[in-house]
């Protein structure tokens, strides 16, 4: 079944078709920010939730958010993590193993540059090849930290869709900056 999510843009902001109503797509994302809801507040850093859906089985394949790995995670970062532990290969390697049809849903949109010098989330996602066929993201990187995020235009023209989903805005926005000053 096919469908439209209303209201819902690409990185142009052009409207933007995608598989499946909006109920499914506000269902991860209510998902991926109660995953947010358990990193710290932090006045360095966006609370976050991510969740990795293989789209033909409607099944979740792995989860994270901010800071449930080890160091100055991101939890997009956090899923890729796990997911390679659980396969035993390296996180360049996931592409091989993930389903042909594995989508991304995050609260906000994967990071483009890092303050940190960690690898930015867009990049790992990059490197997985066309193992990640969509991002769908709940709202944009705010831009206090590292200004514009330019990851989704790197995302878009390696041929992965990148999706806004509304609706969820300002809830997702009031628990990514908890802890800011």
């Amino acid at each position: 079944m096919s469908g439209t999510i209303s209201g819902a843009t690409d990185a142009g902001g052009k409207a933007a078709a995608v598989e499946g109503g909006l109920d499914i797509h506000l269902n991860y994302m209510r998902q991926a920010l109660s995953l947010a809801q358990k990193s710290p507040p932090k006045p360095t850093n966006y609370r976050v939730g991510a969740i990795l859906v293989d789209a033909d089985s409607d099944i979740v394949i792995t989860t994270g958010y901010t800071l449930e790995c080890e160091g100055n995670t991101h939890a997009e970062q956090c899923c890729f993590i796990k997911l390679a532990r659980a396969y035993n290969v390296s996180e360049e390697e996931l592409g091989t193993v993930l389903p042909a049809n594995t989508v991304l849903y995050t609260t906000v949109e994967p990071c483009g540059k890092r303050l940190s010098g960690n690898l930015p989330c867009v990049e790992r996602i990059l490197r997985l090849g066309n193992a990640i066929k969509t991002v769908y993201v709940g709202v944009k990187e705010p831009e206090k930290f590292v200004g514009e995020n330019t990851g989704r235009t790197k995302l878009v023209g390696a041929g992965i869709n990148v999706v806004l989903v509304p609706g969820m805005e300002d809830e997702i926005l009031q628990v990514a900056t908890a802890g800011h000053i």
